[in-house]
C-alpha cells in the first residue's frame, strides 16, 4: 500500500522473504506462489527489517525509532523497544544472542537477546552511523557512516580492526561476500568499492552512472548484485529506471 523500504530473506528457507513498508505492515512472501502469505500490522511506518539467524523472529524498525520483535510463526509481537535516538540499520549477530543497531549519533548499540538489556554502546563514528552487516564467518561486522568511512570490527573483542576510506559520500550500503573475504561498499560516489577484508586493499572498483542504494553478494558465488538511482531518460529524465545490475559475470573485465 506504500513504499517498500527494505526486505530480507529467511536465513535458511530460500523460498521466504519479508518486506517492510510505509503502509504500517510487514508482509511475508513465498516465492513459489508469488503471494503474500502473512501480513502483520505494526504501529508505525516501517523503514528497516531483519530476520534472526535462527529464523524464529523478525525485527522491524519504524520512523518513530521503535523496534518491534515479531514471532515469525505466530506473527504476534513478542517485544517492543522505543529508542531515544535515530535508529538506522538493525541486525542480530550470527550467534543470535545479541542485537545490534546503528544510530544517528554515530554509535553502535548492542543489546542482549532475547532479554534486550543494554550490553554496550560503541562510539564508532563522529557522524551518523548508517548501515551494519555481519560477515558470514562470524568473525567481523562492518559499519558505514555519513563520514564516508567503513569500519571493520572484531565481533569478539568489539574493537575496530581497520577502516576503508575510498568513498567520499555517506556510506549507504554494505555486503560481505559468501566466504567473508571481500567487502563491497557504496554511496553517492559513482563507483562501488570492493575491498579485501584482511588487508583493506582495493580489489576492484565497479563503475556506476549514479548513486548506489543497495549492494548484495550472491550467497555462494563471487557475484555482486546492485541497484542504482538510474533514470529512464527516454521519455522522462526524472523517472526511475528500477534496474538491478550484476558484477562478476565471466565477461566482466
Amino acid at each position: 500500500g506504500d513504499s517498500v523500504d527494505q526486505l530480507c530473506w529467511h536465513p535458511s528457507n530460500p523460498d521466504l522473504f519479508v518486506t517492510a513498508s510505509g503502509d504500517k505492515t510487514i508482509r511475508i512472501w513465498d516465492v513459489r506462489t508469488t503471494k503474500c502469505i502473512a501480513t502483520v500490522n505494526t504501529k508505525g511506518e516501517n523503514i528497516n527489517i531483519c530476520w534472526s539467524p535462527d529464523g524464529q523472529t523478525i525485527a522491524v524498525g519504524n520512523k518513530d525509532d521503535v523496534v518491534t520483535f515479531i514471532d515469525a510463526k505466530t506473527h504476534r509481537s513478542k517485544a517492543e523497544e522505543q529508542f531515544k535516538f535515530e535508529v538506522n540499520e538493525i541486525s542480530w549477530n550470527n550467534d543470535n544472542n545479541m542485537f545490534f543497531l546503528t544510530n544517528g549519533n554515530g554509535c553502535i548499540n548492542i543489546l542482549s537477546y532475547p532479554e534486550l538489556k543494554p550490553v554496550q554502546s560503541i562510539n564508532a563514528h563522529p557522524s551518523n552511523c548508517i548501515c551494519i552487516k555481519f560477515d558470514p564467518m562470524g568473525k567481523y561486522f562492518a559499519t558505514g557512516s555519513a563520514d564516508a568511512l567503513v569500519s571493520l570490527w572484531d565481533v569478539d573483542e568489539l574493537v575496530c580492526v581497520r577502516c576503508f576510506s575510498r568513498l567520499d559520500w555517506p556510506v549507504r550500503t554494505l555486503s560481505f561476500s559468501h566466504d567473508g573475504k571481500m567487502l563491497a561498499s557504496a554511496s553517492e560516489d559513482h563507483f562501488i568499492d570492493i575491498a579485501e577484508v584482511e588487508t583493506g586493499d582495493k580489489l576492484w572498483e565497479v563503475q556506476c552512472e549514479s548513486p548506489t542504494f543497495t549492494v548484495a553478494w550472491h550467497p555462494k558465488r563471487p557475484l555482486l548484485a546492485f541497484a542504482c538511482d538510474d533514470k529512464d531518460g527516454k521519455y522522462d529524465s526524472s523517472r526511475e529506471a528500477g534496474t538491478v545490475k550484476l558484477f562478476g559475470l565471466p565477461n566482466d573485465s
